[in-house]
């Protein structure tokens, strides 16, 4: 398996670490959790709780974009080695994304964001130039 194919395995399963972390803030807030109304919960989190959740959400967000990068790249025959910075780059910096979103860093996590967006961008260029 290649890295931006690691990568992205890392990608889909980034937004479960945030709903695992969402699902202790909820029974820490609330006592329980609510598996009939779980959006309904969440929207009603505060603090680190609320945070988490918003990560979730903006981490599923990023699947998509990611995901058509690394299989475009992938098939246009980008640069591998290339690709694989690339790739790792923007696992790197969605990690540090959820990170700033739980610490409530905003200016951090905006430009963690773009940098990611940049990442996938990058690998979609290097799909031009294949």
């Amino acid at each position: 398996m290649t890295a931006p194919f690691v990568c992205l395995l890392i990608v889909i399963f980034l937004p479960y670490v945030f709903s695992t972390l969402s699902g202790y803030f909820k029974v820490q807030q609330f006592g329980t959790l609510d598996n009939k109304y779980p959006r309904v919960q969440g929207a009603q989190l505060e603090g680190i709780g609320a945070r988490a959740w918003a990560a979730q959400a903006n981490a599923w967000e990023a699947v998509p974009v990611f995901s058509a990068a690394v299989l475009v790249a992938h098939v246009a025959g980008a640069d591998p080695d290339k690709s694989a910075t690339a790739a790792i780059a923007f696992v790197a910096l969605r990690v540090l994304h959820g990170a700033f979103y739980l610490a409530n860093q905003d200016v951090l996590r905006s430009v963690s964001f773009l940098g990611a967006s940049a990442c996938a961008v990058w690998l979609f260029v290097l799909a031009g130039s294949a």
